[in-house]
């Protein structure tokens, strides 16, 4: 059986492990901020003359900035196995931070891409480290919790910056909006340069700690991937991904339309997609608690299907509180669902690739983000998201389950 190799307790930063999970959780926000950031500015940018921007073109930014996402992820975890992790977070923050910052003075809507193609790059490293870093931190056997109450600051970041929007562009306009997501890097840059620790793993190999036989494979973390029976796991946990973030970015983008084209009021169907994300903070706080004590991977295969079963519920339309407590349960499953697929990452690879397993896993998911929006708006545009719309979500969440299903049993690592 293979097991991590032996890592020295002087190695470790006791006094910094404190810090690793309010850091980490900050600098998540940060990538929810982005996930709203580019939607609450985009109304006023296409009713501004200068910018002649049309539908089209923004839907152009908008897919950018989610390719940068990917290729930063996927460029991370490599980069992080062998440089540690503690550099890559200061660098992938400030970058993406500097950039967003730049977002604020685009002249037009070429500019603005390919700003936010660059900082996709900074901010799609961000969440493969953090979640490795947490993972490692994590109390013993509460390592599924910790990475989903860290996931929850996704979530919050997403709605503070719907709320800021509501404040600030109509009394200083929307570049004030990128000027806002800038300024907790002010603070949470120098914290993590003082606080955080470097991994413990990475030090110990650093040091020598490690046995010659891993120390000679060290340079391809890419390796470690296909080996020890892990092949089959890292092609299951790809397409889980995939199908997962397509499930987060589909409905986040097209819920509103879609329960529209439903018969529900503007008002309601925006109230819908809050009830959506309030069920996603609280699927996250349950579904690591549930991961704890059962496992892992029967809750993730069981979130998944729990999303299946309540996203085809969704086609029925119901009286009363009865939609929104239907929303609010899908929301329960769907999101979190995903989050429980990075902490069955964090468990079943050994800590030299666990980056690199994270980075990929979610780098291969953003092309479901990606995929997800254009779904939606093909199945609108056809006129029949209603309720093919729901039946398509719910079949990407079986497709889910099914490919956990697959990861198999591997063996378990110490």
């Amino acid at each position: 059986m293979t097991t991590e190799p032996r890592t020295s307790t002087a190695s470790r930063d006791t006094a910094g492990a404190g810090w690793v999970r309010p850091l980490c959780w900050t600098a998540v926000a940060l990538e929810g901020f982005d996930l709203v950031v580019i939607g609450v500015v985009m109304p006023v940018l296409l009713r501004d003359p200068a910018w002649d921007l049309d539908p089209a073109g923004a839907s152009v930014v908008v897919t950018v900035g989610l390719l940068g996402v990917m290729v930063g992820a996927l460029a991370v975890g490599p980069v992080a196995d062998v440089i540690g992790r503690r550099r890559t977070m200061i660098a992938t923050v400030t970058a993406f931070s500097v950039l967003t910052l730049a977002c604020a003075f685009a002249p037009n809507p070429e500019v603005l891409g390919v700003l936010r193609f660059l900082a996709g790059l900074g901010l799609g490293g961000v969440l493969p480290v953090a979640l490795a870093l947490v993972a490692e931190y994590a109390p013993s056997g509460r390592g599924s919790s910790a990475t989903t109450i860290m996931m929850t600051g996704y979530h919050v970041g997403a709605v503070l910056t719907a709320l800021l929007g509501i404040l600030l562009i109509g009394s200083f306009g929307w570049p004030a909006m990128f000027v806002a997501g800038t300024i907790p890097a002010l603070v949470l840059v120098p914290l993590i340069v003082l606080r955080l620790p470097e991994s413990a793993e990475y030090l110990a190999r650093k040091n020598g700690e490690r046995d010659s036989s891993w120390r000679g494979e060290r340079r391809n973390p890419v390796a470690t991937l296909f080996r020890d029976g892990l092949a089959r796991p890292t092609i299951a946990f790809w397409v889980a991904s995939f199908m997962g973030l397509l499930l987060v970015y589909g409905l986040n983008t097209w819920l509103p339309e879609i329960m529209r084209s439903a018969g529900y009021a503007l008002g309601a169907a925006l109230a819908l997609l809050l009830v959506l994300n309030v069920g996603a903070v609280l699927g996250l706080l349950l579904a690591g608690t549930v991961a704890n004590r059962i496992g892992v991977r029967p809750a993730t295969i069981a979130w998944f299907a729990a999303a299946t079963l309540f996203l085809a519920l969704l086609s029925i339309k119901l009286p009363g509180i009865g939609v929104y407590v239907s929303v609010l349960l899908a929301g329960v499953f769907v999101f979190s669902a995903q989050v429980l697929v990075y902490a069955y990452v964090s468990q079943l690879y050994p800590a030299e690739g666990r980056g690199t397993a994270l980075g990929t896993a979610s780098g291969v998911g953003r092309l479901g983000a990606i995929v997800g929006p254009i779904l939606g708006g093909a199945l609108l545009q056809a006129g029949i998201a209603n309720p093919w719309g729901f039946y398509v979500f719910a079949i990407v969440a079986a497709l889910g389950a099914v490919a956990v299903a697959a990861v198999g049993r591997a063996p378990a690592r110490a």
